[in-house]
């Protein structure tokens, strides 16, 4: 029982820590304090790509973490985070990526229900 308490703990804290790494600010703070200099870091940001597969990318709130995740596998990419401006420009595109976003599936919800009511007009 107390291995069941310790993976569910263990599995929390994985959750936790790799949705935090979808904050461009968050990144900017881990490199400037040379996390992503340390190589048992690095290494746990590899064991930490399991993530990506279905049955856990299930449980990830931001989904973005993961592209964060993929990219962190670069050392160039580790090394431009040290730059506050790298990590401002992150965030910049996230929010230009999540206005654009909403704005299309809006659309796409106003056709299909646009779409539905035509459907029942066309039964009737």
């Amino acid at each position: 029982a107390s291995d069941d308490t310790g993976n569910r703990l263990r599995f929390q804290l994985e959750l936790e820590f790799v949705q935090c790494l979808a904050n461009p600010n968050y990144l900017n703070f881990l490199a400037q304090r040379g996390y992503f200099k340390d190589k048992a870091f690095v290494n746990y940001l590899k064991y930490l790509l399991y993530w990506k597969e279905p049955e856990y990318a299930k449980y990830l709130k931001y989904p973005q973490c993961l592209h964060m995740l993929e990219l962190l596998q670069y050392e160039h990419f580790r090394k431009e985070l040290v730059n506050a401006q790298c990590a401002k420009f992150i965030d910049e595109q996230q929010i230009l990526h999540w206005q654009h976003y909403s704005r299309k599936r809006m659309r796409l919800q106003q056709a299909l229900a646009e779409q539905q009511q035509q459907n029942n007009a066309s039964v009737k």
